[in-house]
Formats: C-alpha cells, sequence, structure tokens
C-alpha cells in the first residue's frame, strides 16, 4: 500500500496492487459475506441460528453466501445423520486468513461512526447559532 511519504508505484505495481483489491473484493463481495464469517467466530451454528443472527437476510440469500463462502474455502458444511437430518456450518482455519481484516474494518467502523456523530454534533451546534 503506498502511504503519503512513500515513493509512486510503478504502473505494474499500481496494476497488481488493484488486482488483489479486486480479487479480494470478488471472494467477499455483498453486505452478509463479512457479518456471516462474524457470526460463526464463536462456533458452528444451524441455518437458522445464523440466520437469527444476521437478522434481515432472507433464507435464499444466506443459502447463496453460504454456499459462496463454501466454495472458497471460509467455512464448512457439516451434515450429521440424525433425524431429522442436522446440519451445522463453521469456519475453516484458512478463515484465519481474514482475521486481521475483520479486526482492521471493526476498528475502523467504530473509529468511522465516531467521526461522523462528532461531525453531527458539530453540525447541530453551528446550526443553533
Amino acid at each position: 500500500m503506498i502511504s503519503k511519504n512513500q515513493d509512486i508505484p510503478t504502473p505494474e505495481v499500481c496494476t497488481a496492487n488493484i488486482a488483489a483489491v479486486r480479487d479480494a473484493l470478488y471472494v467477499l463481495n455483498g453486505k452478509w459475506k463479512l457479518p456471516l464469517i462474524v457470526t460463526l467466530l464463536n462456533g458452528a451454528k444451524r441455518f437458522k441460528e445464523i440466520q437469527r443472527s444476521l437478522n434481515e437476510i432472507t433464507p435464499k440469500v444466506l443459502s447463496k453466501e453460504l454456499k459462496e463462502l463454501e466454495l472458497n474455502g471460509f467455512l464448512e458444511r457439516k451434515v450429521f445423520n440424525t433425524f431429522p437430518v442436522s446440519i451445522t456450518y463453521e469456519l475453516t482455519p484458512y478463515s484465519e486468513s481474514l482475521d486481521e481484516v475483520i479486526e482492521s474494518l471493526r476498528s475502523w467502523g467504530e473509529q468511522h461512526r465516531k467521526h461522523l456523530v462528532k461531525g453531527r454534533r458539530l453540525e447541530s451546534v453551528l446550526q443553533d447559532h
């Protein structure tokens, strides 16, 4: 990543950086994938448990997101030979590769929320005068 104090990267480095970010966004696209992964951080859950955790997600969308995360190696679907059949979803060891990403997003989200709240307070104060 380039910071303000570093040299400007070559076009090749810039293209490689864009491709890497594009690849990451392709795998984690949408508003549900990362929250779904965070939901499973505390252990395996059944479909309905995940749906309740995420509130507004529809069963159709949840099913699609689970399949995509499974295809990309982030979670495992386990089928238990019970009656009725029991299915759980749990994170794979590979999903730990997202730990820093999730922590950075969480931290930035808190910072951004504070920034917005502070801005609204300032705007409110300025409007009162």
